[in-house]
């Protein structure tokens, strides 16, 4: 099962209500803004990082006009090192490439913890790339925070 069948099957499961738009292939956060007509604000950028040295790898989502603060991700999970993943170690942990990346965890990504930054608790509504750089979902983050039921929920982003 694709990444976006298993998104689909999760929204179809759990009865949430989300709206599906199929779209040309897009690859920034301002292209996908701009063609699902929505602010870029509500836009769920997902980023898979490396934590410290070990092989321990964990989505982070933010709002898409924002950029990560490493510091903050760093003192707040306790750790020395952080990077963003490699192309290839995002192919292998998810399947995608870089800009499809939707912002889940468990069960979508079983060894990937989901954090979400506080940006996105903050929107009525999150946009995301389905696992598809031409298929969108949008939905209320009342059902998203629920449904991808975060590890933490904390301020790791900055303009």
């Amino acid at each position: 099962m694709t990444v976006l069948q298993r998104i689909e099957a999760l929204l179809a499961e759990q009865a949430v209500p989300h709206r599906r738009l199929e779209h040309a292939a897009v690859f920034t956060s301002q292209e996908a803004a701009d063609i699902r007509g929505e602010p870029i604000d509500i836009g769920g950028k997902a980023l898979v990082m490396k934590l410290g040295d070990e092989e321990a790898f964990a989505v982070f989502v933010l709002s898409a006009r924002l950029r990560t603060h490493g510091v903050a991700i760093r003192r707040h999970l306790g750790l020395r090192r952080l990077r963003f993943a490699t192309r290839e170690e995002l192919l292998d942990l998810t399947g995608l490439t870089p800009g499809c990346v939707p912002p889940f965890g468990p069960p979508i990504f079983p060894h990937l913890p989901l954090y979400v930054d506080e940006s996105i608790a903050r929107n009525a509504r999150i946009a995301f790339n389905a696992g598809d750089h031409g298929v969108s979902v949008i939905m209320q983050v009342a059902d998203y925070l629920p449904l991808a039921a975060p590890t933490a929920i904390f301020d790791f982003s900055r303009e």
